[in-house]
């Protein structure tokens, strides 16, 4: 009994008389609830298309989907900006941006319950083409114009077979969801009357 005192600590019949596991990976790890292990669980990034990147970078947005105590603008002044700013010419990202350094609004949906682009088509002021798609087929174009003056860019090249894959890509889902018409198509030739 008195071997055992010195290694009291160790000796399984003691840690079984103080009611202590004998197993010690069990007393090691504490078991997690599984909310502890969602909280701990990251996802395996998507690979990218085109390139090796993983591309797990993303905004944060906060839980609580209402607007700030501070924000005193309603809504229908809300919906009186994004129109005027649609007016100007600047697309539904450039319009959220706007609103979020400039007013202070970080989410319009919060605020009015749509979306921008919902609200743009409500008041016809949704542009003709996806933004998405538009903003590709202005890099085909800017990349067209650079194989223009420097022929000899074979990595340009292709990139620009990857840009326009990925345009039919796009364009064919906005066909079968009905946002593009049925017999819109992209040429390269007429491109640029897209974007001007």
């Amino acid at each position: 009994r008195q071997d055992c005192a010195s290694q009291a600590e160790h000796c399984q019949p003691c840690l079984q008389q103080r009611g202590r596991s004998t197993d010690r990976r069990a007393s090691a790890t504490p078991r997690r609830s599984p909310a502890a292990l969602l909280r701990h669980f990251h996802p395996v990034a998507m690979g990218r298309m085109h390139s090796k990147g993983k591309g797990i970078s993303k905004s944060a947005l906060p839980y609580r989907r209402t607007p700030p105590s501070w924000f005193k603008q309603n809504t229908a002044e809300v919906i009186e900006h994004v129109c005027k700013l649609a007016k100007k010419g600047l697309t539904p990202s450039q319009i959220g941006v706007n609103l979020r350094d400039s007013h202070g609004i970080a989410q319009v949906c919060h605020v009015t319950g749509s979306k921008i682009l919902r609200i743009l088509k409500k008041k016809g002021f949704a542009p003709e083409i996806p933004e998405d798609l538009y903003c590709l087929i202005k890099k085909a174009v800017s990349v067209r114009k650079h194989l223009d003056k420097f022929r000899q860019d074979k990595d340009a090249k292709f990139r620009l077979i990857l840009i326009e894959s990925r345009i039919h890509r796009v364009a064919r889902y906005y066909k079968l969801v009905k946002a593009l018409p049925p017999n819109w198509k992209y040429e390269s030739a007429t491109a640029s009357t897209l974007v001007s």
